[in-house]
């Protein structure tokens, strides 16, 4: 057996739950000192469901708790589990969370839920830390009792997950976590000098929604690196980035009502669209907190020490950006697909006359940047990069994705592809098995200089075959 030295840093969770921005908050709270930005002029909140008239009080509002801690991002939406959360040393199931007496926690005590919250410790077993509860750990009282009476009336799922965790020794000994929680937990300590809003923004960011998971660095011992706190980090097959108000490498140059917006919509014109895992949360979680939580996890963003990494944002130059071709193009399909056609064959025209070589069946040259997008880019995202956001196909305009310095996170997006956070949301197919590494830099290449505005992009075939052998 390994010495505990060894075993310990060898649990790098990189943890899937919830957020490219990851963040949870908590039950309604009035705030005397508050509030900077005008009510009504926020995006418009959706509709908190999963609430009965039937319910305790305590139950609903244990509804909102559960919403802020984004429980389903990982239980899925009937809480039965069995969602793989991807690990350095295997994946690791969610379980099932509902009211069943044999699978799930159905014979948890209101004792039993605060341990497996605040410490990781359920009935006969320690939890791995894949579940965030170094972060649940600063929990109130009040809302693990929401909680635990909310999760009293959620419909039973009776059978287990479809899968559960089954680690290779000595990391199925799950004992080892008590003494990684020593180091660990808490993961985040309170600050003093904070206003009202801000502290109640910083319970939202460090414990509910549990932003630090995702966005900060982890130590030797795979626990956050508080110097580092929010500063990016690499997740699974994604990278989540720079929350902290840096304006070179975070989002310093954000205004609040932008992180609001951010997080009740998952979008930003021309510099932000969520994915992955904060597409999840967007969809799970942030849309439907109240414009008081918001405002307090946007006011305690701008306040957090601002960290510098050396992943630069490269500005937008919008002189540079393409206009979309017609007010209407984004939103109707049959002039997308007349314009994606008409450029197919504008092109095709032009590779003809020119009697390149390497033109495929459908007349596009297969190794030309602009013909790669177009033939594996376009129908969903638009000749001009527009897309359909009404249909949930993002607009990659301007965003911030790709104009940082490091092209990494992008390569990893076309190669492996994006799971939509929503039922109806389409899935981005990965291009890693049906393009070479070489026409994936250069679609990298050609969307961060025509969409990004950069100026050049030198993504060579040599980045891309670095990105995915890491992220495979």
């Amino acid at each position: 057996m390994k010495p505990l030295s060894a075993v310990i840093p060898a649990l790098s969770f990189s943890l899937a739950l919830a957020l490219a921005l990851g963040l949870s908050l908590v039950s309604t709270v009035v705030m005397a000192d508050t509030v900077s930005l005008p009510m009504d002029t926020l995006p418009s909140r959706i509709t908190l469901p999963s609430v009965s008239p039937a319910n305790s009080a305590l139950a609903n509002r244990g509804a909102y708790v559960t919403r802020t801690a984004d429980c389903m991002a990982c239980h899925r939406e009937d809480y039965s589990g069995g969602v793989p959360i991807e690990t350095p040393i295997g994946n690791i199931y969610s379980t099932n969370i509902t009211p069943s007496t044999r699978y799930g926690i159905g014979n948890y005590t209101e004792s039993d839920f605060k341990k497996a919250l605040r410490k990781g410790r359920a009935p006969g077993h320690q939890i791995y830390p894949a579940m965030p509860y170094p972060s649940y750990h600063g929990l109130t009282d009040d809302d693990v009792s929401a909680l635990f009476a909310y999760f009293q009336t959620v419909p039973i799922v009776d059978k287990p997950p479809e899968k559960t965790t089954h680690l290779p020794f000595p990391l199925n000994i799950r004992s080892l976590m008590l003494a990684w929680n020593v180091i660990n937990v808490p993961s985040t300590k309170n600050r003093s000098g904070l206003t009202q809003t801000q502290q109640r923004g910083e319970y939202l960011v460090n414990n509910l929604e549990h932003c630090g998971t995702c966005h900060t660095p982890r130590n030797l011992t795979q626990g956050l690196d508080k110097d580092r706190y929010l500063s990016g980090a690499p997740l699974g097959k994604w990278f989540a980035p720079n929350i902290t108000p840096d304006n070179d490498t975070g989002i310093g140059l954000w205004s609040e009502m932008d992180i609001v917006t951010y997080l009740r919509t998952g979008t930003l014109d021309k510099r932000a669209y969520a994915g992955g895992p904060m597409a999840e949360a967007v969809a799970h979680s942030t849309r439907y907190l109240t414009d008081e939580d918001l405002i307090a996890m946007a006011s305690y963003l701008k306040v957090v020490p601002a960290i510098k990494t050396d992943d630069y944002l490269i500005p937008v130059n919008v002189s540079r950006l393409p206009q979309p071709v017609s007010n209407s193009i984004t939103y109707n399909l049959l002039e997308q697909k007349d314009y994606l056609a008409q450029a197919k064959a504008s092109t095709a025209v032009n590779i003809n006359n020119s009697s390149i070589s390497g033109a495929n069946n459908s007349g596009l040259n297969s190794n030309s940047p602009k013909d790669l997008y177009l033939a594996h880019c376009a129908s969903c995202h638009g000749v001009d990069g527009y897309a359909q956001p009404d249909a949930r196909y993002a607009s990659i305009v301007g965003l911030s994705s790709i104009r940082h310095v490091k092209p990494d996170a992008l390569v990893g997006v076309i190669a492996f592809g994006a799971k939509g956070a929503f039922n109806t949301a389409p899935k981005m197919p990965g291009f890693s098995k049906d393009l070479s590494p070489a026409q994936i830099a250069s679609i990298t290449n050609y969307v961060r200089v025509t969409f990004g505005g950069l100026p050049n992009s030198d993504v060579s075939a040599a980045d891309v075959t670095r990105v995915i052998k890491e992220k495979s």
